[in-house]
């Protein structure tokens, strides 16, 4: 079936229209749609920073599966915009260009059309008026030439004016046969030729329409289909991710994170007051002056200076030092490492540099055109200066590490165990009443004790002291901040925090999350109200 069969113009051309609104609208949905997986792209996107356990492994490698799962939903909104918004844009607007042209065609057929009718209305209006005049002069030249007065020149010039009449008849009457014969012409090629011809190039060009929407319409799931494989191995990959989180290896990580290196303290002893109610006139004074009832070194005197227990002591705020010496004995061995590695790559990196450089100046000196080698100088000589201070910083960073591990070798338990047998030595004299108090024996026994009473780990203690004291107010985070060096803790803006310690004038104040943790953040960023 043609339209060409149809004389609805109208509803040809209401049709026509409709379907060019179709494909805008059409089109109009697939942008809105790319706008969307382009929005949905983007929020899946994340970036994190690396960190040791696998389960924050397993963790990145989810989103790094999902970045390339949001990669492909970008795939899908450009193919989208590309074959389906920015291709049937520019084929509606080519249509609409070709409809409007087809429809002016139309519209000029009909306006001849038109035309023609009027002039065969017009011309049997003439043929009809010249036929009633022509009669009208044909009924007087008769009644005249009855008339018995008429003059003979009087029925004369009536016939004549008959004549004339019936002449112009006979020649409106031509007029309108030759434009009757001329509209039936035109009208039949309008019906049969020219508007079908029209109708048939709009129903061409509306089934093209409809294609190129059906094209579209596959598009719009074959861009799906084509990113449905990446988009499954993400999935895989995510689930190979969640696999192989290990909670044994993360707890070893921990361990091996957080390793302090310090040793476990020893039993607390007894400590018995009641001795001097006990001691009689008769014990000896001379032979046990600085021990207990049974013979052991009095655990007053071991503790009067024992250390801190440091697991559960007050935490202060860390003060930085250089040389790590704030940090416990493993995490400062860890450190001094790590900058070591760092010096050592930075050192590499200048003296590739000056290597690069003094052949470079060897080329100059060799073919003057391509430059001249003092220019270089400058650069050499800061090279140099920068590699000698790398190696100064790697020999002190080493001397600290050989510091920190000889330390570390010294307090091993084989050196706790001489420590014991040694006390043990002593407390043996003091029992058996070798060495009197005034002896020179006895002065060195009193002091070799008070040296051993002396904590093995004081320098370290305060970093690992923990405040178990109520808060004594609230605070709230004015700002975000980001607690990336030791002692600092992170907040997020807004977060309600306790506060367990107020400013010392130096600018920060120790607070605790309600999540857990605690450390300094800066008072500036805080509202604080006391209780």
């Amino acid at each position: 079936v043609e339209w060409g069969e149809d004389d609805q113009f109208d509803d040809i051309e209401r049709h026509t229209q409709w379907g060019l609104d179709l494909m805008e609208k059409y089109v109009k949905f697939v942008k809105e749609r790319t706008e969307i997986e382009q929005a949905y792209a983007k929020q899946l996107s994340r970036r994190l920073c690396f960190w040791g356990f696998c389960q924050y492994q397993a963790f990145l490698q989810v989103v790094k599966e999902l970045n390339d799962f949001a990669g492909q939903r970008e795939v899908v909104a450009e193919n989208l915009t590309t074959r389906i918004c920015v291709e049937l844009s520019k084929h509606g607007q080519e249509l609409k260009q070709e409809r409007k042209s087809h429809f002016q065609e139309g519209r000029r057929a009909q306006q001849q059309l038109e035309n023609s009718f009027k002039q065969l209305e017009n011309s049997k209006r003439k043929f009809e008026r010249d036929c009633r005049e022509a009669e009208k002069a044909m009924l007087a030249a008769e009644k005249l030439d009855q008339d018995l007065n008429a003059t003979k020149a009087d029925v004369e010039k009536a016939k004549q004016q008959a004549n004339l009449r019936s002449h112009m008849a006979e020649e409106s009457k031509n007029e309108y046969a030759s434009f009757l014969q001329k509209f039936n012409r035109d009208q039949s090629q309008f019906y049969f030729l020219e508007m079908p011809q029209i109708f048939n190039k709009l129903q061409e060009m509306d089934e093209r329409r409809t294609v190129r929407l059906k094209e579209g319409y596959g598009v719009f799931s074959e861009t799906e289909r084509q990113v449905m494989p990446i988009i499954g191995k993400c999935l895989d990959g995510m689930k190979a991710a969640a696999d192989s989180v290990n909670e044994k290896n993360d707890s070893q990580v921990l361990i091996e994170l957080h390793k302090s290196g310090f040793e476990r303290p020893g039993d607390v002893d007894f400590e018995d007051f009641s001795q001097p109610i006990n001691r009689t006139s008769s014990d000896s004074s001379l032979g046990t002056p600085r021990g207990t009832l049974d013979g052991r070194l009095d655990p007053r005197l071991l503790g009067k200076n024992k250390g801190k227990r440091w697991l559960f002591s007050k935490k202060n705020k860390p003060v930085i030092t250089e040389d790590f010496s704030h940090l416990p004995p493993e995490q400062r061995r860890k450190k001094l490492q790590q900058k070591i590695e760092e010096r050592n790559r930075e050192l590499q990196k200048e003296i590739d540099q000056r290597d690069a450089l003094n052949k470079m100046k060897d080329v100059y000196q060799k073919t003057p055109q391509m430059g001249d080698p003092a220019s270089l100088e400058p650069k050499i000589s800061e090279t140099l200066s920068n590699i000698e201070k790398l190696r100064l910083e790697i020999q002190k960073y080493e001397s600290w590490l050989a510091e920190a591990e000889s330390r570390m070798l010294s307090n091993r338990p084989d050196n706790t165990l001489r420590y014991s047998r040694h006390l043990d030595h002593a407390t043996t004299l003091n029992n058996n009443g070798s060495h009197e108090k005034g002896s020179p024996d006895a002065t060195h026994s009193d002091d070799s004790q008070d040296a051993l009473n002396q904590p093995i780990y004081t320098e370290f203690d305060e970093d690992f002291e923990e405040d178990l004291a109520s808060p004594i107010g609230t605070c709230v985070a004015m700002y975000q901040f980001e607690g990336s060096s030791e002692g600092t803790i992170s907040m997020t803006e807004g977060e309600e925090l306790s506060l367990m310690e107020e400013d010392k004038g130096d600018g920060w104040t120790r607070v605790r999350r309600s999540k857990g943790g605690e450390g300094y953040v800066p008072t500036s960023y805080l509202r604080v109200t006391l209780n």
